[in-house]
């Protein structure tokens, strides 16, 4: 699959169910909605399913007369480009308003300030090991 299709904030709970679930009919989306406190009508829920289809986010089978609904994306893909998009267009591109955005808004535990820390580390030993564009060998 190419560019994964741009989803709104509904259709992206929609895709945490299924990538959950593995597939489900509509009436299970809608049930499994409601139970995370988003309740839509049945109706909406399969019209977003439709939507989300022709946009290439899932795919359906029809079991008996039953329409049986599955991601036709990883959410990884989803994730980083929905991450990708965000980057872009709130902050320009920079990752480090990004992250400072969410460390100064955000309470965030120890532990997960380690492992950012080793992200950092990481990225920066990877950086060091390969040259930059532009840059020659």
């Amino acid at each position: 699959m190419g560019t994964p299709p741009r989803l709104g904030k509904i259709q992206l709970q929609i895709m945490q169910v299924l990538w959950e679930r593995g597939d489900a009919t509509a009436r299970q989306v809608t049930e499994d909605l409601e139970r995370r406190g988003c309740v839509l009508a049945h109706s909406t829920v399969q019209t977003l399913l439709r939507k989300m289809e022709a946009k290439g986010a899932v795919t359906h089978d029809a079991s008996e007369r039953t329409w049986v609904f599955r991601p036709a994306c990883q959410r990884s893909e989803v994730s980083q480009s929905v991450a990708h998009d965000l980057l872009d267009r709130v902050f320009g591109g920079s990752v480090y308003g990004l992250v400072a955005h969410l460390l100064k808004d955000n309470n965030t535990p120890p532990d997960e300030l380690r492992r950012l820390r080793a992200l950092v580390e990481e990225s920066e030993k990877r950086a060091k090991e390969s040259p930059g564009e532009g840059e020659e060998e």
